[in-house]
């Protein structure tokens, strides 16, 4: 079938849970990004055979529309990096190599799959594990109003208010440094437009945490029966705020410290998308 095979292809073999990229280069040979080729290792970018390649699993060729490349430079922009050893399965994997050679767009559609739901589950850890911290931290334990309020003041300085930000501030910046230390970890082996998208985005996660924590309490002083940011303004906005998804103040202090989870991984990987498409 190789021979059927267009120079410049990009190749695509199942390997169950992920898929495996590379490069055609014609002679029955593929240039690709080793790493998770076939097992865990990592490895360099090499030229092997189309049967080493997809291993006796087959492959596919995935179409590209309106290539920036013609055939000669396609093959000449991937074979510049050859040896290169610098392969990480979010920031710089098969996909994004062979992405990256054929139209410039450092880019991997698993990732950008894989992130939503890395994020829902983070957010959903974040909310369970703020609920549990409260209902223990407090002079007052438990769930009820006066457990809640008791757990947030001791969670944090400052009261109250502090633990509210203290609980979800942490969460935010725990997604942040998750996503800056992988999908947008800066790496010397990548072009300099590359890497100015990944810094933004490095930043605008830390900045859509902090934005919104602060949001959060916000809401919470307004949304309320009672405003302000007094006991019976905080009680009440919370309770408001769980409202929202069919629970009490319980589900709106989970939902609080879920939000900087997900205006994290949104704004920071949002931003970056942005920067690289601009």
């Amino acid at each position: 079938m190789s021979k059927y095979i267009k120079i410049g292809s990009h190749l695509v073999s199942s390997r169950g849970v992920y898929t495996h990229h590379g490069l055609y280069i014609g002679n029955d040979e593929v240039i690709h990004y080793s790493g998770l080729a076939d097992g865990l290792e990592s490895g360099p970018i090499e030229v092997v055979s189309i049967g080493v390649f997809h291993d006796g699993r087959g492959y596919s060729v995935k179409k590209h529309f309106n290539t920036k490349y013609k055939v000669d430079v396609i093959v000449k922009r991937a074979k510049s990096r050859l040896g290169e050893t610098a392969y990480n399965v979010t920031s710089n994997n098969c996909e994004h190599f062979v992405n990256w050679a054929i139209d410039g767009n450092h880019k991997s559609e698993q990732v950008d799959k894989v992130v939503p739901k890395i994020t829902g589950v983070e957010a959903a850890m974040a909310g369970a594990g703020t609920v549990a911290v409260v209902s223990s931290a407090g002079s007052v334990a438990g769930l009820s109003g006066a457990g809640v309020m008791s757990g947030l003041a001791a969670t944090g300085v400052g009261g109250v208010v502090g633990g509210i930000g203290t609980v979800a501030g942490a969460a935010g910046m725990g997604t942040a440094m998750v996503l800056n230390n992988t999908v947008l970890k800066d790496d010397e082996a990548l072009d300099k437009e590359e890497r100015k998208s990944r810094s933004y985005g490095r930043k605008a996660t830390v900045a859509g945490a902090g934005v919104a924590t602060l949001g959060g309490i916000a809401t919470i002083s307004a949304t309320g029966a009672t405003a302000g940011l007094g006991a019976a303004g905080i009680t009440s906005g919370l309770a408001a705020i769980g409202g929202t998804v069919g629970g009490g103040m319980v589900a709106g202090t989970a939902v609080v410290a879920a939000v900087p989870v997900v205006a994290a991984a949104a704004v920071g990987y949002g931003i970056y998308k942005l920067a690289k498409w601009w």
